[in-house]
């Protein structure tokens, strides 16, 4: 395992971080703060506890969540795919460095990215509303879980993507609907039963519904499902990263 290239190419996407602070960190963080606002307290003082605790806190988990697999997404794929529109991709695919070595760099570095942002829309969250986390270390395993997950998914974005409408298109156009279809804003308990079995297909349901569990300690959904299906994308997206870079799919030619 060549730990220094693994470690040249995370320190040079995280100093990128640094260089787009406010695009990065702070324009996210406030759009979040927007939603405790307007969701956690306009709103949520006139609404009923949901799971028995208050709506502004009920929404904390699936506001986390929804920044978490746009961040994880978005970060990913513009850290993959930059390299390919410049052309130093083939600098990177002649040197000493294994594809699994090359996709740790960069995963690692954009759920790293996510993960802290997730952190600090916690932590500002606990201005807005009362918070409880009744099981910490599943809620930081959940976090990581998720971020490296879709870190993965990003990356094959990253790869797939042959322009910058296309590096958006799915963020844009799938993800961030799915997050807010998945019950990040309600409980599915909350839908007529059709509309309850039609949501089920959706995934994010069950990232936002276990996350929840970590927090309340109730769930829509079974967390020992929630994890397994999570478990089971992240598998999904490292088998698709192992075919891209065996067949050098986007990457060779």
């Amino acid at each position: 395992m060549n730990i220094h290239a693994i470690a040249a190419i995370y320190r040079f996407e995280m100093a990128r971080t640094g260089r787009t602070l406010l695009q990065s960190i702070v324009a996210p963080v406030v759009s979040t703060s927007l939603y405790f606002v307007v969701f956690g307290s306009a709103i949520g003082s006139h609404m009923n506890e949901i799971a028995g605790v208050s709506y502004g806190a009920f929404i904390v988990p699936g506001l986390i969540m929804l920044g978490l697999l746009t961040q994880s997404i978005s970060n990913a794929s513009f850290g993959i795919y930059f390299p390919r529109f410049v052309g130093t991709i083939y600098e990177l695919l002649s040197a000493p460095v294994s594809p699994l070595e090359t996709v740790i760099a960069y995963v690692g570095a954009a759920a790293t990215k996510s993960t802290m942002l997730a952190l600090i829309t916690l932590a500002t969250a606990a201005f807005f509303v009362d918070l409880r986390i009744d099981h910490p270390f599943w809620m930081i395993g959940f976090m990581l879980l998720t971020a490296i997950t879709f870190s993965l998914f990003g990356f094959i974005i990253g790869i797939w993507a042959d322009n910058f409408e296309k590096l958006q298109l799915i963020p844009l156009l799938i993800v961030t609907p799915l997050t807010f279809l998945g019950g990040s804003f309600y409980s599915i308990d909350m839908l007529p039963p059709f509309w309850r079995t039609v949501t089920l297909f959706n995934p994010v349901v069950y990232l936002v519904s276990g996350f929840r569990w970590s927090f309340f300690g109730a769930s829509d959904i079974h967390v020992g499902v929630s994890l397994g299906m999570t478990l089971a994308f992240m598998l999904a997206c490292m088998a698709i990263v192992f075919w891209i870079f065996r067949t050098g799919y986007r990457l060779k030619r």
